[in-house]
């Protein structure tokens, strides 16, 4: 007996209707990142690791995709590197490729090969998975969606204000209320220095993002074990959990950040972007957030994180400005900033609060009962002007029993039926029939395109 054929763990199939949830997700976001200027790329799936390695952090490394190379992966290998057992080593040998972790390196790769061609400022998006070799559970996937928008070649904080509107405007449409939270990664540098640990500004960043996660106690252990003294957590504490309002954490900022030239300029960044958005009017929650740091290593100046608010899942977009980025890959002097939306996670916050619209479901809206050739040959007939009015129609392939007909016709959730018998093949028309009420009616073509288009 043959094995019950299972798929990797933190991966998904997905249904037909699913899929129509998950397409109405990105013709969304689509549609919002075209209302704004931003013009479509792809990149590959794989890329190499050379291009990868190095631009996540340590943690970030760890969860690469490494993808085994082709012909005679040991040519070149020693027994003793083989019997050392040492798997980071090995895989240096083994693997040359991996999968793409996210959707920005690729891009600042893109960019940089492709620089002669683009003209800059360069508003890109780009609609793709990644994948991530992480624990699999609620809400984090192996293999998941991105939705990224960037800017490159402006240093304007204006790209800041306006990816903050997309954002608004995005989840505006779906419905759901989220809480968007930015930080500066210069304050926190700034932050760093006035506790006396500047060196140590990775290991801050990344234990204090976990605060959400693991709480205060768990994250002054982590940064306890990281070597930073018990004087600086203990300056540390006030600073990350400042209370206010968004305007009244910056004025506090500008007292305590007063020596730290860096950290002013974070305060000045964020004062600009919070205002200006104030002023436009956002239609969703917009916080100053200072526990926020965004573990990845390539933020340089603003970045942002948004939570739903009305579920309990980890955050649904996130993003930064990144001025490095494509210096690592020999293109120095352009500046960066990017949002991603997680699609994969939006999909859930949406089937939990079943904010769908109710035609997101019914691909098919009309559906043809085949009774014989005759029959199928006037109904494929109607189906042209049917699908030219923009009608999604379909005729059943085989003559079979109505009941078998009108079953699959209700296991797909179509709302209307067009019956055509021998007295409609008569009178050249069909008997429309509303799957929800029951009501049948005579029609010719004119009326079922006009009853069916308008419902």
């Amino acid at each position: 007996m043959a094995a019950k054929p299972s798929i990797p763990k933190g991966t998904r199939d997905f249904s037909p209707v699913e899929m129509a949830k998950r397409n109405y997700i990105f013709n969304t976001i689509r549609e919002v990142y075209h209302l704004y200027g931003f013009q479509q790329i792809e990149t590959p799936s794989m890329e190499m690791l050379s291009t990868l390695m190095g631009k996540y952090g340590e943690e970030g490394d760890k969860l690469l995709f490494k993808i085994q190379n082709s012909g005679d992966y040991f040519k070149g290998i020693t027994d003793e590197e083989l019997l050392s057992r040492d798997a980071a080593k090995l895989a240096s040998k083994f693997c040359e490729k991996g999968l793409r972790y996210d959707l920005t390196v690729p891009f600042a790769r893109y960019v940089v090969m492709h620089r002669d061609e683009i003209t800059f400022p360069f508003k890109r998006y780009q609609i793709q998975p990644v994948w991530r070799a992480d624990r699999p559970q609620k809400g984090r996937y192996r293999e998941f969606y991105q939705c990224d928008a960037d800017v490159v070649g402006s240093d304007s904080l204006l790209n800041e204000v306006e990816l903050m509107q997309i954002i608004d405007t995005v989840f505006t449409k779906f419905g759901i209320r989220v809480s968007i939270k930015i930080n500066n990664r210069k304050i926190l540098s700034g932050i760093a220095e006035i506790i006396g640990q500047a060196d140590k500004i990775v290991d801050i960043t990344v234990a204090i993002d976990k605060l959400d996660k693991i709480g205060l106690d768990k994250v002054n252990e982590e940064l306890q074990s990281k070597g930073i003294d018990d004087e600086a957590i203990a300056k540390l504490q006030p600073i990350i959990l400042l209370s206010g309002t968004n305007m009244e954490k910056l004025a506090s900022l500008k007292e305590i950040l007063a020596a730290s030239e860096i950290g002013l300029k974070g305060v000045e960044e964020s004062e600009f972007i919070l205002s200006t958005l104030e002023s436009l009017g956002l239609k969703n929650e917009i916080e100053l957030d200072l526990t926020l740091a965004r573990g990845l290593n390539y933020y340089t100046g603003a970045i942002f994180e948004v939570k739903a608010l009305d579920v309990q899942i980890g955050s649904i977009t996130g993003g930064g400005r990144y001025d490095n980025l494509t210096g690592v890959f020999g293109m120095p002097g352009v500046s960066g900033v990017g949002i991603s939306f997680g699609a994969d996670r939006i999909y859930d916050v949406l089937n939990q609060l079943e904010l769908y619209p109710s035609e997101t479901a019914n691909a098919t809206k009309l559906l043809f009962v085949n009774f014989g050739e005759k029959e199928a040959s006037f109904a494929l007939s109607l189906l042209l002007d049917v699908r030219a009015a923009g009608i999604r129609a379909e005729l059943y392939p085989d003559s079979a029993k109505m009941k078998k007909q009108m079953s699959y016709a209700n296991a797909k959730n179509v709302p209307f039926v067009a019956i055509i018998g021998e007295s409609e093949l008569a009178e050249g028309k069909v008997t429309l029939k509303n799957m929800t009420t029951g009501e049948q009616k005579l029609v010719d073509k004119e009326e079922l395109i006009a009853l069916v288009g308008e419902a």
